[in-house]
Parts: C-alpha cells; sequence; structure tokens
C-alpha cells in the first residue's frame, strides 16, 4: 500500500484529477481517497515513484513523508 499526503488536493475536481492520474499510471490500481486529510492511498504493484512523478506533474506534488 502506497500512502500519499497531497496538499494541494482540496475539492472533488482535484480528486478526479488525481484518480484519473493514479489510474493512468496503473489502470489496475485500487484508489481510496481522504479528502479531509488529504491523503490518497494506492493498492499496485507499480513503484511509489512512478506515481509521485506523475502526480508532480499533474500539480500535485507529494508532501515529504
Amino acid at each position: 500500500m502506497i500512502e500519499l499526503k497531497l496538499p494541494d488536493m482540496t475539492c472533488g475536481h482535484c480528486v478526479r484529477t488525481v484518480t484519473k492520474t493514479v489510474q493512468a499510471v496503473d489502470g489496475q490500481a485500487k484508489v481510496e481517497i481522504d479528502l479531509p486529510t488529504h491523503v490518497v492511498r494506492i493498492e499496485s504493484s507499480r513503484e511509489r515513484e512512478a506515481f509521485t512523478k506523475a502526480l508532480t506533474e499533474e500539480g500535485y506534488a507529494p508532501a515529504a513523508s
């Protein structure tokens, strides 16, 4: 399970964009988003860095953990 905190994810539109971005990296990924805490959990066999890079390119850079 990959868990990323995305401080810039603030609304429903952000949730849709983040979900689409994750699924573009891995179409089989399970995505769980907790908007109030800005956390996205991803269940995937892909590497964390692939999601971090894609989300950063979309404007949702994960906070350092």
